[in-house]
Parts: C-alpha cells; structure tokens; sequence
C-alpha cells in the first residue's frame, strides 16, 4: 500500500492504525515504516476474555474530524468578502468591520448569534443599524455560509461513505460561529456523522480539551481508542494530544500547522487505508 503520510505517532508514543500493513519508507515516510515494522497497537475490542488476543475482534477505530480547511474549504477571503459588504449594509467602514470580526473571532465562537455579532461590532464602531439592516446583513452571511457548507469535495464524500461503510463512528468538533451550526442540517456531511459538536453550542472551544472530551463521551469512546484529524487551525491537534488523542494533520485543503511535529496525511482519500484493522 501507497500512502502519503509522514509519520505515524500518537501523543504517547506510536499509534498503530492497522493491522499487517505494509509499508515502505519510500512510500510513506520512515516514521510510517517504524510504526508498521512494529504492529502492537492497544485497539478496542469487544473481548469478553483479555486472555487470549488473537481471538478478540478488532472494532472500527472513531475518526473525529475537524471542519473548516479539513473536510471543506474555509473560504476565508470569501468571508472578508461578505464581511465588508455587510459593512455597507449597515453603515460602517468595511475595512474596520472585517478587522472587529478578525479580533473577536474567540468571541463569535462561543458567545454571540449573527444579529449579536454585527449589533456588538457596529456599536462598538460608533454605528447602531435598525433592526432592517442587521436582519439584511445577518442573511447575507447566513447565505455564505450555506453556500459553503454545500460546496463538498467529492472526495471527502467518498472517504466518509468509505469509513461508515467500515464501521468508524464519526464525529465532528468545529470552532464554529452560530451561522455553522444553522446551516450544518442541510449539508451533505450532515447525515454522514454520528456525533456533532459545535463550539458556538456547547461554550467550549478547541484547544481547550474538554471540548474533545465531550465529542469521546457523546461517542461513548476511549480517547485513545479514538483519532483526531484537523488541519491544526487554533491550536487543535496540540489541544486532542492533551485530551489524549491519537492526531493526523491533513494538509489538502490548507497547510494550517507547518510547524506540528506529528504525523501529516496529504489526502483525505488515503485515510480508509490507514484505518483498515485488519
């Protein structure tokens, strides 16, 4: 098997996603190769005896994927866009509106609803619209971010269908603003999770590792037993390593982490391979 990833390795240690696999350094990176040669990875099982290990059952590893930059693009000029035409709408500068969202981004995410963001910012720039002109822009946004969240890769698509198929549980973890989590139930990726956990409706955001933590219990699963994949945006694989976390990077839509010194995978395609158990 061909993989594009460098390095395999969890947060302790190796983290062996399959079983059997073969490998070259050539193919996947010396750290894949290291990981493969010794297959010895603690996988969840439905073992009723722990005794015997060749009789347990190895059971579908839960994926956790990231959003934005991960599994559809983040459209952040199309944002800026929007952002500063919503300005017009509402009476302020464009540019100090897309400058005031850029700073209360960890706000959005977790605190205010779209008329609240554009109420809290145009006030803070000296400006208070009617409630016509926040309700316009509000749905300006509202419809970007429709467009978005139905604008899926087919390969995405494919990988999901293929893991499901398998039998991984999936689960979503997004720092996400209201307008997300609004639109998320007409999306196509809507009906392929099992569990969804938006920062805009528990209060908590990645890094912070309780937030990954209430994806593990909704999953009712190890976090250990789990994998964790996201481009590395806010912090996000340093925060599911501390949750305890297995961590793949991705880097197809977007190089988020350059710096991150754990395992990166190049396409989202290649990821049913690695997760094959057996």
């Amino acid at each position: 098997m061909r993989a594009r990833v460098r390095g395999l390795w969890g947060p302790y240690g190796v983290f062996t996603i399959s079983a059997g696999l073969k490998v070259t350094a050539a193919a996947a990176g010396t750290h894949l190769a290291a990981a493969a040669a010794s297959w010895v990875a603690a996988r969840p099982s439905t073992a009723s005896s722990p005794s015997d290990p060749d009789s347990i059952p190895a059971m579908p590893r839960p994926v956790i994927f990231d959003l934005y930059h991960t599994l559809i693009h983040g459209a952040d000029d199309d944002r800026d866009r929007v952002v500063a035409e919503m300005a017009s709408m509402v009476g302020v500068a464009p540019d100090a509106l897309v400058a005031a969202y850029h700073r209360t981004w960890r706000e959005r995410i977790v605190r205010w609803s779209v008329e609240d963001t554009i109420r809290i910012l145009t006030a803070r720039l000296g400006v208070h619209p009617t409630d016509e002109q926040v309700a316009r822009a509000a749905e300006h946004r509202r419809v970007l971010v429709r467009r978005i969240l139905g604008t899926v890769p087919a390969a995405t698509l494919r990988t999901l269908d293929s893991l499901r198929a398998a039998g991984h549980p999936l689960a979503l973890i997004s720092n996400a603003t209201s307008d997300t989590a609004e639109a998320w139930p007409h999306s196509p990726l809507a009906a392929r999770f099992d569990v969804v956990v938006f920062s805009c409706e528990v209060g908590l955001a990645k890094p912070d590792p309780a937030v990954y933590r209430a994806a593990t219990d909704r999953l009712g699963a190890d976090p250990a037993h789990c994998l964790f994949v996201g481009d590395g945006a806010d912090g996000e694989l340093a925060g599911a390593a501390a949750a305890g976390l297995p961590t793949l990077r991705i880097t197809e839509l977007n190089d988020t982490d350059p710096l991150w010194p754990g395992p990166a995978l190049a396409a989202i395609g290649d990821l049913p391979a690695l997760l094959r158990m057996r």
